[in-house]
């Protein structure tokens, strides 16, 4: 079977982009599986933290081998996943999965991030950590690709098409539409963080935005910045077949 990691940066689109693959037949969708095994070793504070904990597992282990190594009803299995999330863990359970490094400006990271969680640092943002993970998936010659938010929002029909091209399995135009309102992937969380996702019926189209940061975030942005761009140099803009099935990125 095809078992498809979405590594995000926090205040992303991946929760809508978890609808998506939802919306397809062939696929079971896990939302954020080590989210609990982070909260248990992280001192950071969350909302519903303690009802989190109460729900889920909080062994990374017991997650990884009991359910992201698991077996499944339907042939794809697509797991949201937070980058941060990925703490005195073995990372080697990746290997033989798709990898899809799921990035974002960090400036529109932070000014929503810090609505929930005021003082957001380097680590809560996920930049440096997908850079960490990008290299290791590297040195490791295991599949990934990078995708930014802004290029996937411009077009995601076309993103989607290639994504799924990439990873080998059949595009699905169902993938551009749900219903709105909560559902039944949602992880316990999803009051504190998906108020937005829940008003939507499909991917909202990227708006440009003056953001405006409070002076408390501007140390944890100039120190995203390099990690932002090494993610930008590795991301997918366009993709042209070519006879041999090989891609070119424009």
């Amino acid at each position: 079977m095809t078992k498809i990691n979405l590594w995000a940066s926090p205040r992303n689109v991946s929760t809508a982009m978890m609808y998506a693959w939802a919306q397809r037949a062939d696929t079971v969708v896990l939302d954020e599986p080590l989210y609990g095994h982070f909260l248990r070793v992280s001192d950071r504070p969350h909302p519903g933290k303690a009802e989190t904990l109460a729900q889920m597992e909080t062994s990374g282990k017991k997650v990884v081998q009991e359910q992201l190594l698991g077996q499944f009803s339907k042939p794809v299995a697509f797991f949201k996943q937070m980058t941060h999330h990925l703490v005195d863990l073995d990372w080697s359970f990746m290997l033989g999965m798709k990898n899809i490094i799921f990035t974002r400006n960090p400036e529109r990271i932070l000014m929503s991030y810090a609505k929930v969680i005021a003082n957001p640092t380097i680590d809560d943002i996920g930049l440096k950590k997908q850079v960490e993970l990008l290299q290791y998936l590297e040195e490791n010659d295991a599949h990934y690709l990078v995708l930014d938010s802004k290029s996937f929002l411009e077009n995601p029909k076309e993103k989607l098409e290639q994504i799924c091209d990439h990873i080998g399995i059949p595009a699905d135009e169902k993938m551009l539409s749900w219903e709105a309102g909560p559902r039944p992937e949602d992880g316990c969380w999803a009051k504190y963080w998906y108020r937005n996702v829940h008003q939507s019926t499909g991917f909202k189209a990227y708006e440009k935005k003056q953001i405006v940061l409070p002076r408390r975030l501007m140390p944890v942005l100039r120190e995203s910045g390099d990690y932002y761009q090494i993610l930008l140099d590795k991301a997918i803009l366009l993709f042209i077949t070519l006879p041999d099935s090989s891609f070119l990125c424009l």
